[in-house]
């Protein structure tokens, strides 16, 4: 598959990890008056709502021609995950930060 035939799917990879994870998870604590999350848990809780996403890819037909661009967002999805988890995402890591300091 060609880098332009997956850019869509890059730019939304770029930006759903924190647009819907980690914005979710301060509207979750923030409902739940919980000033302080441990960062373990804002990770986890923005995990929890990131991984709504995961079943788009399921949306495309389970036909050949979508299987390079279905197996790029698996494989993508997984990264995402295992970035978040450790810390890697700094959108997320910023997005605790202003959480915290600001709630």
């Amino acid at each position: 598959m060609r880098d332009d035939e997956r850019f869509e799917i890059e730019r939304a990879y770029d930006l759903l990890p924190h647009v819907i994870g980690a914005s979710w998870a301060c509207v979750w604590f923030r409902t739940n008056n919980i000033k302080k999350p441990t960062i373990q848990e804002f990770r986890e809780k923005t995990v929890e709502f990131f991984s709504t996403i995961q079943r788009l890819g399921e949306s495309y037909p389970a036909e050949e021609k979508f299987s390079d661009i279905t197996s790029y967002m698996k494989k993508r999805y997984s990264e995402e995950v295992e970035n978040i988890i450790q810390g890697k995402n700094p959108e997320i890591e910023k997005r605790y930060k202003r959480y915290i300091d600001y709630g």
